[in-house]
Order: structure tokens, then C-alpha cells, then sequence
């Protein structure tokens, strides 16, 4: 896969921070803000980043921990979870939207980008954290794999004035089927919002590092999600 990638700093109000750059070969084109999981910028979540721009989109993932220490990397061992969990729950989701919204402004801001439309793209966490990228309308499109945790903001499905593309697994234990029943109620007249359930699949089935990764369903999942995008973007 021949991409073009190097970690840029983020400036904010609160400091400064990194994210993790692919480029598309020829350097332009939709932009995309990755959102990671709770195991940080991982070697997953850059081998996606590096997948999306060989698809053709500039992507840019933000180290959303950088407040509990710069680029902290999980691996998926019990120890790691444990880690990650706690990790999450330090993290104050308003400021990892406003982390999120001062990479778009970057990500919009490159010469590749400049001119294209640009979406969010998040799995678990990062799923809950770009559905809330569209609710504030940051982004032109937003996509959310197994968003943990949509089901408890829903108060806000009236304010996605943006179409998302939401995939979960029928099998996630994660996130019950009762949730995502209540999910796709709440988008019930809205037209621009689609939700994919992935029959056998777990929590975690786009991860190849993950014991949960299921082939078929991450292969449907990314091409329904290259679909959606080539059409938002």
C-alpha cells in the first residue's frame, strides 16, 4: 500500500497535541478525520488511515489521550483493556469533541483538502465521538462503527443535519440489540441516516488484531462505507 504518512501537531487553547497524516497518492483529496478507539492511535487505527488514503482520501487521526500522556498505544490483552477503559473514562467527551472539531480545521486548512468536503470516521468510542462530529455539525458526513454508548445521546438525533452511515454487529455484547432498535427509531424520518447490522459479527469486527475480527463482515462494512462516502464526498 503506497502512502505518504508522518505525525503533524494539533494547537489548542488547552496545548498541543499530535495526529497521525496519511496521504492519498497524489497528495489531494476528501478529507477524513479518524477517530480512534479506546486503545489510542494503535498500529490498527494507522493501518485504517493508511487504508483510507490508499482508497484516495487524506485522513487525519488525532491522539485523543495526549491529556494522559502523548501517543499512549493499547494492544488488546486483558492489562490493556483494563488500561483503556480507564483511559476512557478520564476523557471528557464535550473537550474530545472540541479536539476533534481543531483537527478539522486543520484537515480542511491542507493544500490536499482545501476545497473538498470532509467527514468523520470512528469506531467504538471514536463511533460515539463522530456521531456527535455530525449532531454538531462539524462534519459533511460522519461514519460510526459500533458507536458505544449513541443509544444515551439520543437527545440529540434532531441536530444530525448531515447523513451518517452507522454499522453495528448482531452479535456485539457490547452494544445489545435493544440499542440499536432505539437508534434506528430515533432516525426513523431521517432519511440521510443508514444503519447496517452485521449478522455474526462482535464488537470490534473491523479489527484484525481482535480475536472479535470477522472477514466478511469488515469487507461489507468498508465497502458500504467507501459507497457512502464517494456519494457524501
Amino acid at each position: 500500500m503506497e502512502t505518504n504518512s508522518q505525525w503533524i501537531d494539533i494547537d489548542t487553547a488547552d496545548g498541543k497535541f499530535g495526529a497521525y497524516l496519511s496521504l492519498p497518492r497524489g497528495g489531494k483529496g476528501p478529507g477524513i478525520v479518524l477517530i480512534q478507539e479506546i486503545f489510542g492511535v494503535n498500529q490498527h487505527i494507522r493501518n485504517v488511515a493508511d487504508q483510507y488514503a490508499a482508497d484516495g482520501y487524506v485522513v487525519l487521526a488525532p491522539d485523543l489521550f495526549w491529556r494522559e500522556g502523548a501517543r499512549i498505544e493499547l494492544g488488546y490483552d486483558e492489562a490493556n483493556w483494563k488500561r483503556a477503559v480507564e483511559l476512557k473514562q478520564a476523557t471528557d467527551t464535550t473537550r474530545a469533541v472540541q479536539d476533534i472539531a481543531a483537527t478539522l480545521k486543520v484537515l480542511r486548512g491542507l493544500d490536499g483538502v482545501s476545497g473538498n468536503k470532509v467527514a468523520s470516521l470512528g469506531y467504538c468510542f471514536g463511533g460515539l465521538l463522530s456521531y456527535h462530529a455530525a449532531a454538531s455539525g462539524l462534519v459533511d458526513a460522519a461514519v460510526a462503527y459500533y458507536g458505544g454508548g449513541i443509544q444515551n445521546a439520543l437527545e440529540r438525533a434532531a441536530e444530525v443535519k448531515v447523513p451518517v452511515l452507522m454499522h453495528f454487529g448482531a452479535r456485539d455484547d457490547h452494544i445489545p440489540g435493544d440499542a440499536v432498535k432505539s437508534i434506528a427509531e430515533a432516525f426513523d424520518d431521517n432519511e440521510q441516516v443508514e444503519i447496517h447490522v452485521y449478522d455474526n459479527a462482535e464488537h470490534g469486527f473491523n479489527c484484525n488484531h481482535r480475536s472479535s475480527y470477522n472477514q466478511r463482515a469488515a469487507a461489507e462494512a468498508h465497502g458500504n462505507s467507501l459507497v457512502f462516502l464517494s456519494e457524501q464526498l
